[in-house]
């Protein structure tokens, strides 16, 4: 059967949920039996996002296969519980450089190398690539940014084209826009979804679906004024309005008549069969929000802080592990380069510290790292997290004087972290991290043996820097244990202190294995320690 394609995109401005709106839409397929995937758009010129500052741009997520991708790869990863490969993530400059590299090689045969058809084909012809490649009934594309934006235009020309090739039972559009209620008036506003759509229909798209974001469900009133002035049904003008979970929205839009609505578009009849399917997603989604009653607070102290979405993956992780445990977990975000009074961190059940690059806020990581072993609270330090607790272990106890991270000070008496060998005559920043999934093998009779119940387990990773292997007879003499290693033992993976309550540190990012539903190990038994308190 020929793939048929959904084109996600969005206006009035960025942030509305594109993301969730594209993985909620795809989720009901997966419901529905059918095979589908994701791609994000991202019409930047990066050619990934692995150079660009979280709290700009969100968080780095980190596929299995070390790709370095917007966020919403990591939603599409957790709504469907599947590896999303990095070439679902397409960005302006891998297009450009596809093109230049083409014409340059003189495949264009002579020609006057242009947006249309060359760029516009060069998209195209990746996103039906990974359509026939992976046998998909379904493949939802999310156009990134906001219709009007210059960059984006060559895309969504490109997708304009699509559906005119596949034919209007081939592809169809959803819009994500949004009706604001003004406090003064409180009446839904359907002006800036008007305008949008209006923007949308001038570059030659007229959207199939209109997913408006509101405060409170669209008034009936509301969808017909919107449905008149845009053009569209006003059974596809969708009510995407705020809920507890985000993976409460899948519920909301089928409640709607979205599938209905869709298989009718594309020409199919009828649906697959799906009790059994929503049973067991409307049980995870649930069991996220359901546990108000028994809170565990968590206190994630890290340097990007100021914007959540920095450490999304980790955020979600935490409350997959709480649903699993029937807990509802509380974060607060502080910010380690502004912390100065330590024993704030007694009021919290857990003290987490997310991965991280460079000097600023290191000595407050470090400090809180040291404070969460003196204290006995329960303590999870995930890649630089990681390295730093073994650097306030080596200060505080093994008494090492200058202990540090060749990262934060090139010239430290002691380097117990120090530059991978590999990356010594690495020069330029981006896609040149230690990336993607690695094998680990994990010492035998250990906390992270039980953690994983494993002695071999695969996690994702991203770092240049590790743990000097010259300290590790010192550390493990005063009782901190590297407890798992890759790469035939040249570098250390895990650190426990099996006297501490709960003290693991990990190399890895275990938060991007983590899926509702699914949580990962060293999360659960993390909140189960600090659950204990």
């Amino acid at each position: 059967m020929q793939t048929k394609y959904i084109f996600v995109t969005g206006g009035v401005m960025s942030g509305l949920g594109k993301g969730v709106t594209t993985s909620s839409i795809a989720k009901l397929l997966q419901i529905a039996n059918q095979e589908v995937s994701c791609i994000k758009i991202d019409p930047y010129l990066n050619y990934d996002a692995g150079t660009m500052n979280p709290v700009s741009h969100g968080e780095v997520f980190v596929t299995e296969d070390g790709g370095e991708c917007d966020m919403d790869i990591g939603n599409y990863e957790r709504f469907l519980n599947q590896d999303i490969p990095k070439n679902h993530n397409i960005t302006t400059a891998q297009v450009y450089s596809s093109v230049i590299d083409a014409e340059r090689k003189g495949e264009y045969l002579g020609a006057c190398v242009q947006i249309i058809p060359h760029v516009t084909d060069e998209i195209k012809n990746r996103i039906r690539k990974i359509a026939e490649n992976e046998n998909l009934d379904f493949l939802i594309v999310e156009c990134g940014g906001t219709v009007g934006d210059i960059e984006s235009l060559p895309f969504l020309e490109a997708l304009r084209q699509m559906r005119v090739e596949e034919g209007p039972q081939g592809v169809i559009f959803v819009h994500v826009t949004l009706a604001p209620s003004l406090d003064v008036v409180g009446e839904q506003k359907t002006k800036p979804t008007q305008h949008s759509v209006q923007e949308l229909r001038r570059i030659g798209i007229q959207p199939d679906f209109l997913a408006v974001r509101c405060t409170l469900p669209l008034e009936d009133k509301t969808k017909k004024k919107i449905a008149m002035f845009t053009n569209v049904s006003t059974n596809d003008v969708l009510s995407c309005h705020d809920a507890k979970s985000i993976f409460e929205i899948p519920q909301i839009l089928y409640d709607q008549g979205i599938m209905d609505s869709i298989f009718t578009k594309f020409g199919k009849v009828g649906m697959v069969n799906t009790s059994t399917n929503w049973d067991r997603w409307n049980k995870i989604a649930s069991d996220i929000v359901n546990h108000e009653n028994n809170k565990v607070k968590i206190a994630m102290v890290g340097k990007y802080v100021t914007l959540a979405d920095s450490y999304v993956s980790v955020n979600h992780a935490l409350k997959h592990a709480g649903a699993k445990l029937g807990k509802s977990i509380d974060i607060d975000w502080i910010d380690s380069e502004s912390i100065t009074d330590y024993d704030i961190l007694s009021r919290y059940d857990g003290i987490l510290v997310p991965g991280g690059f460079g000097a600023r806020g290191s000595e407050g990581i470090i400090q809180t790292a040291n404070y969460a072993r003196e204290k006995n609270i329960p303590y999870l330090g995930i890649c630089f997290g990681f390295q730093l607790a073994a650097i306030a272990f080596g200060r505080s106890v093994l008494k090492l004087e200058d202990a540090n991270s060749t990262e934060i000070k090139t010239d430290a008496k002691n380097p117990i972290v120090d530059l991978l060998p590999d990356q010594r005559n690495v020069s330029g920043k981006g896609g040149s991290l230690r990336l993607g999934a690695n094998s680990i093998k994990i010492r035998k009779d250990t906390i992270a043996e039980k953690v994983y119940n494993s002695t071999a387990i695969s996690k994702r990773h991203r770092h240049r820097y590790e743990i000097n292997k010259e300290y590790i007879p010192e550390f493990e003499k005063d009782g901190l244990i590297f407890s798992a290693e890759s790469d035939e033992g040249k570098r250390m993976e895990m650190l426990e202190i099996p006297s501490h309550k709960f003290y693991l540190g990990v190399q890895f990012h275990p938060e991007f294995n983590s899926r509702p539903g699914f949580p990962e190990n060293s999360f659960v038994e993390f909140i189960k320690a600090a659950s204990a308190k």
